[in-house]
């Protein structure tokens, strides 16, 4: 019997020191307001931006830097917001949109606010739109975050797209050819998201034909992708039009 090996995704271990942080045009803006010693004029900032454009990356060089605290936005409560606040006076709420509407999540944020404003601290609050956007009910909380600056990272551009796609790929383990690259950006969907996506894809492949990646196996992963994805819009569609 003819063994047959199966790619396994075991995943991998993103990079995520300064090092690795992607600055590029889109960036910035960002990479200004999040320099260590800057001052805000509050004390909080909004950093947004679409997924995988690199703001909770960005943010946690910020929190590393300035030895903040990182803050899950589902285990805010009022009565541990004291407990939250390190000594450096800094703390990172990222994904803080998923408070809204929440009225115990909503009031603890607002505490949150309120005691980093007293003690002179610096709330970094991440998500993927402007406050403006999230709905929030609380009139006081609405009010400190409209007020707050916001810092909203651009749509990728090929510079982002093919750098972010060749750290995916190397956090991976692999180096394509810079041929490869130049191939895949200008035919990917225009999104970070599409590059996690295509890395996933290219490794598995590559896994697969227990071969680098070429361009050949490229073009075919770009093309699987492509059918994958006109085959879901099909089914969407079908969906839509069958009796309930």
């Amino acid at each position: 019997m003819t063994a047959v090996q199966l790619p396994l995704d075991l995943g991998c271990r993103p990079a995520l020191s300064a090092a690795d942080f992607l600055v590029t045009a889109s960036h910035g803006e960002a990479v200004a307001w999040l320099e260590p010693g800057r001052w805000w004029p509050g004390p909080a900032l909004v950093l947004a931006g679409p997924p995988g454009a690199g703001k909770s990356h960005l943010a946690r060089v910020w929190a590393a830097r300035v030895g903040a605290a990182l803050v899950d936005p589902g285990a805010l409560t009022v009565a541990g917001v004291p407990a939250l606040t390190p000594e450096s006076g800094a703390v990172v709420v990222d994904g803080a949109d998923a408070v809204a509407g929440i009225a115990a999540g909503e009031r603890a944020l607002l505490h949150l606010f309120n005691v980093m404003a007293e003690a002179r601290g610096r709330l970094l609050l991440v998500a993927a739109t402007p406050a403006a956007g999230w709905g929030v009910v609380l009139p006081d909380l609405n009010s400190r975050l409209r007020a707050a600056p916001t810092v909203t990272l651009g749509p990728p551009g090929d510079d982002l797209l093919a750098a972010l796609l060749v750290k995916l790929l190397a956090d991976r383990q692999l180096r394509p050819p810079a041929e490869v690259v130049a191939y895949l950006v200008p035919r990917m969907e225009r999104s970070c998201a599409a590059a996690w996506r295509l890395a996933i894809e290219l490794d598995r492949a590559a896994l697969a034909a227990h071969r680098p990646i070429t361009l050949p196996l490229a073009r075919m992963v770009l093309a699987q992708i492509a059918d994958g994805d006109a085959l879901a819009q099909i089914a969407d569609g079908d969906q839509e039009v069958c009796p309930q």
